[in-house]
């Protein structure tokens, strides 16, 4: 049995969607147990989740907001579902905790109780981004570390390597380092001295690394994973949102306008739903909180019940694939490349175009 926390009452909306998504998510896994963390009287509205056997309810009388700065959600609010949630996975009774809460609080929180491993200065915020190949790739960091070093950007990068082999079963996935171009003259200061970190990592077996790649190789599928300090992660993953939101727009109107159209439309109709559900954001919901001593992941706070379900099966696949063994092991092995002092002095002044 995989058992996941759940922080029920996280979220724009709370119990709303993350009570019908543990409903769906339970008659999917059947060897998946849930803890439902949250104020016990809110969850009397569904009596037939609370009477699955594989259902347990942990009591926690406080919900940290979306509004909430991190130093309330950390300090005074210890008894928060979010705190109470990740506190299961380090006593060990949870083998992750999934929640939608405010992700600066959540990230503080999961830092705090479970620390981070060996040899990782910082945690960073990993999902998946659909590409044209069909898949998926996956891009670190999305938004917890905007100022980055090149020592940051190889961990990450080592990582992600262990989420993709873990959850896949491919055990060396391309990495792309993302760049102003392909080249390995171009870009920062920080983004040169990571692609001879990246590189020498690639020549010692503890990463595939690919080379620099640019923004459009993230949809294109060129790498299985994509490294990036937060700010620009952050800002691809909105923009990928946005375009599946227009897309859907998009096949709302056409059905709306005059009868030619909506016949074509019609027609076309498989076509669109196809390429509709492939870029559906909802689909990828769920992102992994890496380089802690336990599994964290987040949801989008406006995820609806069919994306927070989601959400719960990428936390289960975590833990049924063992991700925190991989990481630790790839980590270990790649320690003497992390450090500073890896960078030979004549690589650590490239001129920039």
């Amino acid at each position: 049995m995989i058992t996941i926390a759940v922080d029920c009452m996280g979220g724009d909306v709370g119990p709303a969607v993350t009570m019908p998504a543990c409903t769906a998510f339970l008659a999917a896994h059947p060897q998946a147990q849930l803890l439902l963390v949250g104020k016990p009287e809110v969850f009397r509205a569904w009596p037939q989740l609370l009477n699955n056997v594989r259902c347990k309810v942990v009591p926690a009388s406080e919900v940290v907001t979306m509004e909430d700065p991190v130093e309330v959600a950390l300090r005074r609010k210890k008894d928060s579902s979010m705190r109470v949630a990740i506190n299961q996975v380090k006593d060990g009774a949870a083998q992750a905790a999934v929640s939608a809460g405010n992700t600066g609080a959540l990230m503080a929180i999961a830092r705090y109780v479970l620390k981070t491993m060996d040899g990782i200065d910082r945690p960073a915020i990993a999902t998946q981004m659909p590409n044209a190949r069909g898949g998926a790739t996956t891009v670190l960091d999305l938004g917890a570390n905007v100022d980055c070093s090149a020592e940051h950007l190889l961990q990450f990068a080592v990582m992600g390597s262990a989420l993709v082999a873990a959850v896949t079963g491919r055990p060396e996935p391309t990495v792309g380092l993302l760049n102003v171009g392909e080249e390995v003259i171009k870009g920062s200061e920080v983004i040169k001295q990571a692609g001879v970190l990246l590189r020498n990592a690639s020549n010692t077996g503890d990463l595939n690394f690919f080379g620099n790649i640019e923004g459009d190789d993230v949809f294109k599928g060129t790498t299985d994973i994509v490294v990036c300090d937060g700010f620009v992660g952050n800002v691809a993953l909105k923009a990928s949102e946005g375009l599946a939101s227009m897309i859907s727009g998009f096949i709302r109107e056409e059905f709306s306008k005059n009868i030619f159209r909506k016949i074509a439309a019609i027609v076309a109709y498989p076509v669109l739903k196809s390429f509709k559900n492939r870029v559906d954001h909802r689909r990828y919901n769920g992102a992994a909180l890496l380089g802690l001593r336990g599994l964290v992941f987040k949801s989008h706070g406006s995820a609806d019940a069919f994306a927070f379900e989601h959400a719960l099966s990428r936390a289960y696949d975590a833990a049924h694939n063992q991700l925190l063994d991989n990481v630790r092991q790839r980590i270990a092995h790649a320690k003497p490349l992390i450090a500073p002092e890896s960078v030979p002095s004549e690589l650590k002044s490239i001129p920039t175009l």
